[in-house]
C-alpha cells in the first residue's frame, strides 16, 4: 500500500505570495523581496509562487507598487526557476467574474512578463468559470495547472473530486493541484484522493497545497507522497506555520533519507532562513499572534489562512475583536445556508462578511450583503449543494437564478473602459494600466496618481542631482585651472632665483 520506490518530491516555495498573504495580509514589499531572489533561484525548487491571489490588489492598494513591475523584476532575478501564480479563473485576481477579454489580456501580459505555471481554480469548482483561463494559458504556451478547491461537507466526496480532476484534464490541465486552503484535509483522506486521481489519470502530476492551521499539513504531505503525489507547497519558517503553510526547511528535512528525498541541501537554506527571520521584524505590527498558532477549530469553521488574518484585521478596525468566537461559529452556519461553498476567494469573503454582519447587526440576515444576493443569483457560478430556501427568498424576493456561465452575460470590458481609465490616470494605450483599472476601478486611479507624483519627484530629483553635479564639476574644473596656472607661474620663475633659494636651504 505504501510506495517504497524512489520518488523525489518537488518543493514549490510560496513565501513570496501565499506566505505573506496568509500571515501579514499581503503586505510584503519589493525592497524585502529583491535581496533574496537570486539566492532562492539557486536552491533547486520545483517552482516559486510569487504572484496572483491578493498580491495584484495589495500592490496598488497598500504598497504603492506596480504589480506588473513586481513580476518583471522577479523574473529578471530568477532566470533558472519556474515562476508560479494563483489565478482565480474568471475572477482573474479580483473578486467578481470578468469578461473573457480581460482574462485573455491578463494571461497574455502575465506570460509575456515571465509567468510559467498558472494555477487555475474556481471557488465553487465550477469548471465553466475555468474554461477561458485554460484556453488563454494554452494559447500562451504555458503550464496550466487545474486546482481542486478542497473542502469537506455532505456534498463533497472523493468520488466527486476525482470526477472534477477528470474534467480539469479534459480542459487541458498539465498538472492537478489539491488546494486545501483551510488546512483541513486529513492524512487518510489526502492519501485516498491522490491515489484515486492517480488511478484515474496515471500520467497526471499531482501537487498538494495545504495550510498548517489545523496542525495536520506536514503529516498530510507525507501521506500524499506515499500515495504518489509529485510536488508539495511550503513557506519559509518565518512566514510558515499557523494560517500559512508548512515550513520549507522542515518539510525538506522530513523527506530527507526517504524515497521522497527532495535532493535539496537543508544547510543551503540557512542564509535564507536567517534573512526572513530578521525581515519579519519590519512587519511586527501587521502579524497577529493568533495567525501564528495552531487552531484545531479550523476543522469546524473551515476558514482559510488569508481569510482568517483579514477577518482579525477587520474586526479590530471595527472595534469588535471580542466578537471573533461568535463570528467563527456563524461562518459554518452561513456556509450551510449557501450550499456549502468552499471557503476560498471570493466565497470566503462573501461568507465571512455575511457571518460578521449577522453577528454585528444582532440578527441573522437582517442585512444581506449584495455579494450574497449575486451569489444566490448564480453570478459566481453553481452552488455545490442546495441553498436554504428561506435565505434564497429573503435575498432574491422571487427572482430566478441564472442557469448559464456567468461571464456569458458580460460584454467585453477593456476597450469600453479605455477612455475612462485614461481620464483617471492610466497611461495612454497602455494595456497594463487598462487591465489594472478594469480589475480594480476604485483602487487603480489613486495608484496612478501616486505613481505620477513619484515620477515627478524622481524627475525633480534627477534635475537637482544633475544641477549639483554640473556645479561640482565646474568647481573641479575651476580648481584645476587655478592649479595649472600656479604651476605655470612657478615654471616661469627665474632659474637663478630658484637656485639661490635652494642654496640658502642647504639643498644645493
Amino acid at each position: 500500500m505504501i510506495q517504497q520506490t524512489k520518488h523525489p518530491i518537488g518543493i514549490t516555495d510560496v513565501t513570496l505570495r501565499d506566505g505573506h498573504q496568509s500571515l501579514m495580509a499581503t503586505r510584503l514589499r519589493m525592497e524585502h523581496i529583491i535581496p533574496v531572489l537570486e539566492k532562492m533561484d539557486k536552491v533547486g525548487f520545483h517552482s516559486l509562487e510569487v504572484w496572483g491571489g491578493a498580491t495584484f490588489d495589495s500592490c496598488m492598494r497598500f504598497l504603492d507598487e506596480d504589480p506588473w513591475e513586481r513580476l518583471r523584476i522577479i523574473r529578471k532575478h530568477c532566470p533558472n526557476t519556474k515562476l508560479q501564480m494563483l489565478l482565480r479563473g474568471q475572477n482573474v485576481v479580483g473578486y467578481r467574474n470578468y469578461a473573457d477579454d480581460v482574462v485573455d489580456a491578463f494571461v497574455e501580459k502575465g506570460s509575456e512578463y515571465g509567468m510559467d505555471i498558472w494555477r487555475i481554480f474556481d471557488a465553487l469548482n465550477d469548471t465553466r468559470n475555468m474554461r477561458r483561463s485554460f484556453l488563454a494559458v494554452k494559447k500562451a504556451g504555458k503550464h496550466a495547472q487545474g486546482a481542486i478547491s478542497y473542502t469537506t461537507s455532505p456534498v463533497h466526496t472523493i468520488e466527486k473530486f476525482t470526477a472534477l480532476a477528470r474534467e480539469l484534464a479534459d480542459l487541458g490541465s498539465d498538472s492537478i493541484c489539491i488546494k486545501d486552503m483551510a488546512g483541513q484535509i486529513f492524512p487518510r483522506d489526502v492519501f485516498d484522493l491522490v491515489k484515486a486521481i492517480k488511478d484515474a489519470l496515471p500520467d497526471m502530476p499531482v501537487q498538494i497545497h495545504s495550510h498548517s492551521f489545523s496542525g495536520m499539513a506536514p503529516v498530510a504531505y507525507y501521506a500524499a507522497a506515499e500515495a504518489g503525489a509529485d510536488v508539495v507547497d511550503c513557506s519559509f519558517s518565518a512566514l510558515g506555520w499557523g494560517t500559512s503553510l508548512p515550513p520549507t526547511e522542515s518539510i525538506i528535512g522530513a523527506f530527507k533519507g526517504t524515497p521522497f528525498d527532495t535532493g535539496i541541501d537543508i544547510a543551503s537554506l540557512q542564509e535564507l532562513t536567517d534573512y526572513f527571520d530578521n525581515m519579519i521584524l519590519e512587519y511586527k505590527d501587521i502579524i497577529q499572534a493568533k495567525s501564528l498558532r495552531i487552531d484545531p477549530r479550523i476543522l469546524m469553521h473551515q476558514i482559510p489562512g488569508g481569510m482568517f488574518s483579514n477577518m482579525l484585521s477587520q474586526l479590530k478596525e471595527m472595534g469588535a475583536s471580542d466578537k471573533l468566537d461568535e463570528v467563527l461559529k456563524e461562518v459554518p452556519r452561513v456556509r450551510e445556508d449557501l450550499g456549502y461553498p468552499p471557503l476560498v476567494t471570493p466565497t470566503s469573503q462573501i461568507v465571512g462578511t455575511q457571518a460578521t454582519m449577522n453577528v454585528i447587526m444582532g440578527g441573522r440576515y437582517k442585512n444581506i450583503i449584495k455579494e450574497v444576493v449575486n451569489y444566490l443569483k448564480g453570478m459566481y457560478g453553481r452552488p455545490p449543494g442546495e441553498v436554504n430556501p428561506e435565505v434564497l427568498e429573503l435575498a432574491l424576493k422571487g427572482e430566478k437564478p441564472i442557469d448559464c456561465r456567468p461571464a456569458d452575460l458580460i460584454e467585453p470590458e477593456l476597450e469600453k473602459n479605455r477612455a475612462e481609465a485614461e481620464a483617471k490616470g492610466a497611461r495612454p494605450d497602455d494595456m497594463d494600466d487598462l487591465i489594472a483599472y478594469t480589475l480594480f476601478p476604485q483602487v487603480a486611479p489613486d495608484f496612478f496618481k501616486k505613481r505620477e507624483q513619484k515620477s515627478k519627484e524622481a524627475e525633480h530629483a534627477q534635475v537637482v542631482a544633475a544641477a549639483v553635479g554640473a556645479y561640482q564639476n565646474a568647481l573641479r574644473k575651476s580648481a584645476a585651472r587655478r592649479a595649472a596656472n600656479g604651476a605655470a607661474a612657478a615654471a616661469a620663475a627665474s632659474p637663478w632665483a630658484t637656485a639661490g633659494r635652494m642654496q640658502n636651504m642647504g639643498m644645493a
